[in-house]
């Protein structure tokens, strides 16, 4: 569709039109899959009307087929149904309108359904939104839970009742979205997303009653799950009966089997927490108790002990043992004494017998150079040198006379 136009050449619309229709005359045809929001079935008309939607996204494309290409699948296919189409682009030049041309419609069994859904389960297990520790623990006591179910419903019915019977303080901010058909993922998804905003929201519920494979198939939608694993909010996942288990159950914090349960869950009973307050108070009087009983026992039995009862007996009973070491020790330590003055008597007394000074008081003398070198021999002195002689009393000098043998007496001169 190369063309030369300008605004002094433009082309007539219908031209257009043309072009584009041939265009896509050329397009081959291609197996599609989506879901039935509106479907036109007039009597008597040989062509029948079909709005096919993708349920993950808000887009839809018109249908159209000859009434025995409908008639084939009729029985089984009604609005909300999955399908999947073998059509052909056909453009419809008069309005300027896109559709598909049916050659072949197959409805989408629930064997399919549940294939397609363990193929999508484990590609995301693979890339780890189903891991357990990246699991947010749920706060304990929530202040404003969200709550994200249809409106109405008896799972909003549960949740709200269940969740105020057990702690009437809990509040709650409520999303009334569609829980099937062909709106039930864009609105699950915002409002799991405007829940999650909200700093204020401590924890989020995404609750749905029980219904068909069909039904729950918005709450396996891959876009859902990965907005679930994307929250910074703990989310629960409270969809359908026990038996039902949904890919949401796998990407959320906690999985709760039915709405109520995930009331109980996610708030506490009132009734249940007075009783474990209660309990435990109980036991910690009795812990407390038995502590001081025990520790009573234990200070009468020391008080009991002689050496609490009477401090001063032990003392006194070894005072007369004290004393008598005290007085052997004043005793050993006299003779001792006394032994030792006595030794230094004898001592001092054979000092003195054996002193110079004992020697010259008996009338002995000491002969002494003017050097002080005292005097042994005759021969160590000359006539008329000077000494001194030292006795008992004092001193004084002395010369020599005369120097005679040894063996004669010496003489002095004073």
């Amino acid at each position: 569709m190369a063309l030369n136009t300008s605004a002094d050449t433009p082309l007539p619309v219908g031209e257009v039109s043309r072009l584009i229709g041939g265009w896509i005359d050329r397009l081959g045809a291609v197996w599609v899959e989506g879901q039935i929001t509106q479907l036109s079935r007039r009597p008597g008309a040989g062509v029948v009307f079909l709005t096919l939607r993708d349920p993950s996204h808000d887009i839809s494309v018109g249908v159209t087929c000859y009434r025995q290409v409908f008639d084939a699948v009729a029985d089984v296919v009604s609005e909300g149904a999955r399908v999947v189409v073998h059509a052909k682009p056909e453009w419809y030049a008069p309005r300027g309108q896109l559709s598909l041309r049916a050659v072949e419609i197959k409805p989408v069994g629930v064997g399919e359904l549940l294939a397609r859904l363990e193929r999508l389960k484990k590609s995301l297990a693979a890339e780890g939104l189903f891991a357990a520790d990246r699991k947010k623990p749920l706060p304990f006591l929530p202040q404003l839970v969200g709550l994200v179910t249809g409106r109405a419903s008896a799972a909003e019915r549960d949740v709200l009742e269940n969740a105020r019977h057990r702690w009437p303080a809990v509040r709650f901010e409520v999303r009334n979205v569609a829980v099937q058909g062909v709106h039930a993922v864009p609105q699950v998804v915002q409002a799991v997303k405007e829940l999650d905003a909200l700093d204020d929201v401590d924890v989020i519920i995404v609750a749905r009653g029980g219904g068909s494979v069909e039904d729950l198939l918005p709450f396996s939608d891959e876009q859902l799950v990965r907005t679930v694993a994307a929250c910074r909010t703990p989310v629960v996942s409270a969809i359908g009966h026990e038996p039902d288990n949904p890919l949401l159950d796998h990407v959320a914090d906690l999985r709760a089997s039915t709405p109520t349960d995930a009331a109980k869950k996610v708030v506490p009973d009132v009734g249940e927490e007075y009783e474990r307050v209660r309990f435990l108070r109980d036991r910690a009087r009795r812990c407390v108790g038995n502590f001081i009983e025990r520790e009573e026992r234990g200070l009468a039995q020391a008080l009991a002990r002689p050496s609490i009862e009477d401090p001063h007996r032990m003392v006194d009973e070894r005072a007369d043992h004290v004393a008598a070491l005290l007085d052997r020790g004043r005793r050993t330590l006299g003779h001792l004494l006394d032994r030792a003055g006595s030794e230094l008597t004898h001592t001092h007394a054979r000092v003195v017998a054996l002193s110079p000074a004992a020697t010259l008081k008996r009338g002995y003398a000491v002969l002494q150079k003017p050097d002080g070198h005292a005097v042994r021999s005759p021969d160590e002195v000359t006539a008329d040198e000077p000494l001194r002689a030292r006795v008992s009393e004092g001193e004084f000098t002395v010369r020599v006379a005369q120097v005679e043998q040894a063996e004669q007496a010496e003489r002095v001169d004073g």
